[in-house]
């Protein structure tokens, strides 16, 4: 499998307050570099700094429209992705004997998390340094049954002319430390919009079915300890990766042999009596 914007300190650039969740890992109470937070320290500068408070309003309006058309854009960048997947899901479920896709979902990161994002990185929060920087606003997971499916899947993504990849992170072959295991591009895609194209940074994640089973668990464990996890979780942690990537290997096996008999199969009924 693998999901927007960022939440600037200027009122062009705030989210309102109405519409701020609790950030991911944040204790319950808030942040102070929570979308709400920041709206409400920028509105009170305004007001100290001698602006007029009815233009406030006009101004925290502005950057609601603002922080719309910033989302829009990764929402449609998102769906343009989705839509060459389920061409080739659909292709492959009706010409060929075996899809290499099982699931696909989708995400758009939430404001307070591309915000806590930008202080992470220590970058500024207006808009086009969020579009350079923060490149996994828009994040596509796609799972695969077999490891060989996920750089499959990742190739025929790779060759279509119009989609760029900028990175990718191969954490198969060289896992991370904690064990995670995943298949990561970064591409761009364009959106055509009305009066202008759009550029739009997507994150794609492609792994297999043991592979999200494994970074699931995790997710939930390190959210519930806030990233401070027990020694002996995180032993078992990386025991069952291991398991994991050794199921994903065995299965592998099986589907090769599979594949031989049935080459021998076919050999069999083509030879000569």
């Amino acid at each position: 499998m693998p999901g927007s914007t960022a939440a600037p300190p200027s009122p062009r650039h705030a989210q309102p307050a109405a519409a701020a969740a609790v950030p991911d890992g944040d204790a319950p109470g808030g942040s102070a570099h929570s979308v709400a937070e920041v709206v409400r320290r920028r509105a009170a500068a305004l007001v100290t700094e001698d602006v007029d408070p009815g233009r406030v309003v006009d101004r925290v309006r502005d950057a609601q429209r603002d922080m719309a058309r910033f989302r829009m854009v990764y929402e449609f960048g998102i769906e343009e992705m989705l839509t060459k997947i389920r061409i080739l899901r659909s292709e492959f479920r009706q010409t060929h004997d075996h899809n290499p896709i099982e699931h696909v979902t989708s995400r758009l990161k939430s404001m307070d998390s591309i915000l806590d994002k930008t202080m992470r990185y220590g970058c500024t929060s207006d808009l086009p340094t969020v579009r350079e920087r923060i490149r996994d606003i828009a994040g596509i997971r796609i799972t695969c049954s077999f490891e060989s499916d996920a750089y499959w899947v990742a190739d025929m993504l790779s060759r279509q002319p119009d989609v760029e990849v900028v990175q990718r992170k191969d954490y198969i072959a060289a896992p991370k430390a904690n064990g995670y295991r995943s298949l990561h591009l970064i591409v761009r895609i364009p959106v055509f919009l009305s009066d202008r194209t759009e550029h739009v940074f997507v994150e794609v994640q492609i792994r297999t079915i043991a592979m999200d089973f494994w970074a699931s668990v995790e997710h939930k464990l390190s959210y519930k300890y806030r990233d401070a996890l027990p020694p002996h979780l995180r032993d078992e942690l990386l025991d069952a990766a291991a398991t994991a990537a050794e199921l994903d290997a065995r299965m592998g096996r099986l589907r090769d042999e599979v594949r031989d008999l049935g080459t021998e199969g076919a050999a069999d009924r083509d030879a000569p009596l």
